[in-house]
């Protein structure tokens, strides 16, 4: 099997090209990346924990799911190809906001990324890709805030970052609606 290419992107979100997603983890080169988070309608955040195989941050707990956009492939459709690949269902994605953080990994490994937060709802279970996702759970957002505060080790380094931004957004939509 070929090996995954990355986008590569400059601080605007402007293509520069491709590389293999290994060099570009090695190099911690900017590339494009997206992250899905899946609420129910209690509010719930549905996390994932990484199966014990992946080659950084297995059995870590993270937001529902997580990639890298390919050439031509829009925030949503990468969105919904992952979600469906590793949780084995499709919902509706919209595009929140976008930031650029850097992460490195225990292994040496570094993320670098310009990530498109993305956000569906979704009342079922999942049914998950073995080869990806160890386990699943439902958690409100209050609780998943409190637990990265306690126990941070249990969760990607990348999550640790994209949780506090994505809290915070949906905290302060929140309070904009009229009732």
């Amino acid at each position: 099997m070929m090996e995954e290419k990355v986008i590569l992107v400059s601080p605007e979100d402007e293509v520069l090209g491709t590389m293999p997603k290994m060099e570009a983890h090695e190099k911690a080169v900017l590339h494009r990346a997206f992250s899905v988070f899946v609420l129910n309608q209690k509010g719930e955040l549905m996390l994932q924990q990484r199966a014990a195989d992946k080659y950084h941050s297995p059995l870590l707990w993270t937001n529902t799911c997580c990639s890298h956009q390919r050439l031509g492939e829009s925030n949503v459709q990468a969105g919904k190809r992952r979600l469906q690949e590793e949780m084995g269902f499709e919902t509706e994605l919209q595009e929140l906001f976008s930031f650029i953080y850097k992460a490195p990994f225990d292994n040496g490994l570094t993320e670098h990324e310009l990530d498109h937060v993305l956000l569906g709802y979704f009342e079922d279970a999942p049914r998950i890709n073995p080869e990806e996702v160890e386990a699943w759970k439902w958690m409100p957002l209050d609780a998943v805030a409190q637990d990265l505060e306690a126990r941070p080790g249990h969760y990607t380094a990348w999550f640790r970052i994209v949780f506090r931004r994505f809290y915070d957004y949906i905290q302060s939509q929140s309070g904009n609606h009229e009732g």
